[in-house]
């Protein structure tokens, strides 16, 4: 869920509701474990990967992996009961998928680069009016599901995608100065962002390190889960006005729940799945609000063919890549909350629209099967990829392992 699953803008003016593109995180209140086995480990501030090479001669390893609902917690890498025909295609195909993971990194900036040229060409121009055709109260939401992103990653020591996500951030935070210079955005609410923004990188960076106290990070997860459960409802009510009433209390009506759950489970007054279901509720709200993109996108089109063709196909193309760069490390750790929105944003988002553009007639049809091609080879490769290394005879078992653990 991402975003992922990282919150990106094309260069052109919205043509309809603005959305971040995806770039999946999530947060529970559980210490983070000590880093396992990932390729990541091979950084300076990681253990020795070598320490761990007799563990992957084991013909058998045995984790319980967690179910769909469980994504949120930290779990080492060998989740379930693995069983791989040779220990050297199973260490290069977690190296493989962490270098995947962080190659995303160059589709989703070329995605938002565009907007900040553009932002800085009409400032220097003194053209400030053309800065508020950017939404920035669409892009402050799509701020807070990148930040609970972020959070999530960080618990899970997923080195690559915390760079993505923080470079997501970073990017974001410089539209946000450009609307601010621009009057385009109120200097009040850019000095709240700014705010969130740094507190959301300082803490991540902190509990990376186990740095930060245990309360100061709860803290910060109740803010994100109760921004990101407020604004999920108000998004999706939002997306069908004028059809239905403007208005603005679906997210007061989530903002009172959330509030009251987080007050109950830090009272202890829930049970114990009560209180791991709020943990969840950040990393699943930010999945579902870069989820519900292509479907406000595919309700634009559908009101509005002809706006159609003012979407760019090359930036619909970079956002299918940039989360389809994400699926096969999402499932090999058996993510299913980073797996869904990934796949969801690249599918549905990404190739979704290509495919309304070729339907309008607005590209190739070469370019339409190239991109259909490239997608469901590269899906195809990481299952057939991870059903080899996990020993398995089918693709369903991966996929089945990954929804209801093992």
């Amino acid at each position: 869920m991402a975003k992922s699953l990282v919150v990106s803008f094309g260069s052109q003016a919205p043509v309809g509701p603005q959305h971040p593109s995806l770039s999946p995180n999530y947060c529970h209140s559980l210490p983070p474990p000590k880093p396992f086995l990932s390729s990541t480990l091979q950084s300076p501030l990681s253990f020795k990967y070598d320490s761990f090479t007799p563990l992957l001669h084991r013909r058998l390893i045995r984790f319980p992996a967690p179910s769909a609902l469980d994504s949120d917690v930290p779990h080492p890498l060998h989740e379930g009961s693995v069983k791989y025909g040779g220990s050297k295609s199973f260490e290069q195909w977690d190296s493989l998928t962490a270098k995947f993971s962080g190659a995303s990194n160059i589709p989703f900036l070329l995605l938002q680069m565009p907007q900040i040229i553009l932002n800085a060409r009409n400032l220097l121009a003194g053209n400030k009016t053309a800065l508020l055709a950017v939404p920035w109260l669409g892009m402050f939401t799509g701020l807070l599901g990148n930040l609970s992103l972020l959070s999530y990653f960080t618990k899970k020591k997923e080195n690559e995608v915390i760079v993505v996500q923080t470079l997501g951030v970073l990017s974001q935070y410089v539209v946000f100065a450009q609307l601010a210079l621009a009057e385009a955005m109120p200097l009040p609410y850019f000095v709240v962002t700014s705010v969130v923004v740094a507190a959301g990188l300082v803490l991540n960076f902190m509990n990376y390190f186990e740095w930060l106290n245990s309360g100061l990070w709860r803290l910060w997860e109740d803010f994100i889960t109760i921004g990101g459960l407020s604004a999920l409802p108000q998004i999706m009510w939002s997306t069908f006005v004028p059809y239905i009433p403007n208005s603005i209390l679906p997210g007061a009506i989530a903002f009172v729940i959330a509030v009251a759950a987080v007050i109950m489970a830090r009272l202890g007054k829930l049970s114990e799945k009560g209180a791991k279901f709020v943990g969840a509720i950040s990393g699943w709200t930010a999945t579902l609000l870069f989820m519900w993109m292509p479907v406000s996108q595919v309700w634009t089109n559908f009101l509005n063919p002809d706006n159609i063709k003012g979407l760019s196909a090359f930036s619909m193309l970079l956002a299918m890549m940039g989360n389809g760069l994400m699926i096969p490390r999402a499932l090999f750790i058996r993510d299913f909350m980073w797996f869904l929105g990934s796949s969801w944003a690249s599918l549905f988002y990404g190739y979704g629209n290509i495919l309304c553009l070729y339907c309008f007639k607005a590209i190739s049809k070469e370019f339409f099967f190239a991109a259909s091609t490239g997608l469901f080879l590269w899906i195809g490769m990481a299952l057939w990829r991870d059903t080899v290394v996990y020993g398995y005879g089918s693709p369903l078992t991966s996929l089945k392992e990954l929804v209801f653990g093992s």
